[in-house]
């Protein structure tokens, strides 16, 4: 098939939406043999060949949007109509990555060439109202999502919902029912449980994921602040964002070992397989790949119970979730797996059958099917 993908967001891998998108790229054409056409203002460091990408110039919200924008290692997409139709004349199946500005216009471009078209849900409401302090605020997420279903997903023969628990969220929002598949985003297989030592100089954590607002990484540093055995306990944070410098003052402030680092692939693998515990602070959440990508290193998580997060369903039971946004309550659970080592040892025989259940071509096979499909609904 002839595939064009339209991305609002691209460029370099440093965020879940960025890395789904290219998985699914390099699947469709490297695996499924197809013609994949990718429609975005930024490429560098994506790896996408030069003939199948197709720019878009670069949005501008002014300077100081533009800043916040930038601070989050991100570019916006600029809508241009004619270049939206010369992508998509040929296609067969048209994929749009987001709900935002690009996905909008291009929903309306695919109706005028009568193009069937999907969509992936990656993007929560408190995605976007986190910005403004309104993320707790559930008029304003149910507006959000009326805007998603208006803008776009109305339109689509099929969508893409990386949990079930999204595609609740969202449909109960909305009112209605839709056409959803949902499918993991998957983890590559780099991600495996290496049988590494993991006798450490100290008990280490390990907290992957942007330093943003929503991912709420001060949780942990409060809370091993907290711990009977602060000493001897160092945490290795793996990621980058706008509130590294505020993260890296407050460890220091509160005395905790920490160290914060952007991981290459191959490095994040052979730190998470040397690691003692996960910890999952994100109180919003699609879907957690970065938890999931530790549980295949062979790692227990302990995760924020957030009732706005997909990823509690990745806990066993009680010893492996903290109350919601609560630092007394991770400190008691990471003094309890501290104290129990033989407990940790057989928790992690225990999440053995769950790394399986994440294989990243699997799921990309199941995408490519949802593409099909909606091949075949179009013509109905």
């Amino acid at each position: 098939m002839n595939i064009t993908i339209v991305c609002d967001v691209l460029g370099e891998p440093n965020n879940g939406t960025t890395v789904a998108t290219l998985n699914l790229i390099k699947f469709l054409r490297d695996t499924g043999g197809h013609n994949v056409k990718v429609v975005s203002n930024d490429f560098e460091k994506s790896g996408i060949p030069e003939k199948d990408q197709i720019h878009l110039p670069t949005l501008s919200l002014g300077s100081i949007a533009d800043k916040i924008i930038a601070n989050n290692g991100v570019s916006l997409a600029k809508p241009d109509h004619d270049i939206l139709v010369e992508a998509m004349k040929d296609a067969d199946v048209v994929h749009i990555q987001l709900p935002l500005l690009i996905g909008q216009v291009a929903i309306r471009v695919a109706k005028e060439l009568n193009k069937p078209v999907t969509a992936s849900f990656h993007c929560q409401a408190e995605n976007v109202s986190s910005h403004f302090h309104l993320q707790g605020n559930e008029f304003v997420s149910s507006a959000i999502y009326k805007e998603f279903w208006h803008g776009i997903y109305q339109y689509c023969d099929c969508i893409h919902y990386p949990t079930a628990f999204i595609q609740g969220l969202f449909e109960k929002a909305i009112k209605h029912k839709t056409n959803g598949y949902v499918i993991s985003n998957g983890v590559n297989t780099i991600y495996t449980d290496k049988g590494l030592s993991r006798k450490n100089e100290k008990f280490t954590i390990a907290c992957t994921g942007r330093f943003s607002k929503e991912k709420a990484q001060e949780l942990l540093i409060k809370a091993v602040a907290k711990s009977k055995y602060r000493d001897e306990i160092c945490i290795k944070f793996a990621g980058e964002g706008p509130l590294l410098s505020k993260y890296q003052r407050l460890a220091k402030k509160l005395k905790v070992d920490a160290d914060f680092t952007f991981y290459s692939r191959s490095a994040l693998v052979d730190m998470l397989n040397k690691i003692n515990l996960y910890v999952h602070t994100a109180f919003i959440e699609i879907e957690a790949i970065s938890c999931i990508e530790a549980i295949c290193c062979g790692v227990v998580p302990v995760i924020n119970n957030a009732h706005r997060s997909a990823t509690k369903a990745f806990a066993l039971d009680e010893k492996n979730l903290f109350k919601e946004n609560s630092v007394r309550s991770l400190t008691q659970k990471i003094d309890w797996w501290y104290e129990h080592p033989d407990e940790l040892e057989k928790r992690r025989m225990e999440y053995e059958e769950m790394r399986h259940q994440f294989t990243q071509d699997e799921c990309m096979r199941f995408m490519e099917i949802m593409l099909c499909d909606a091949v075949d609904i179009h013509k109905k």
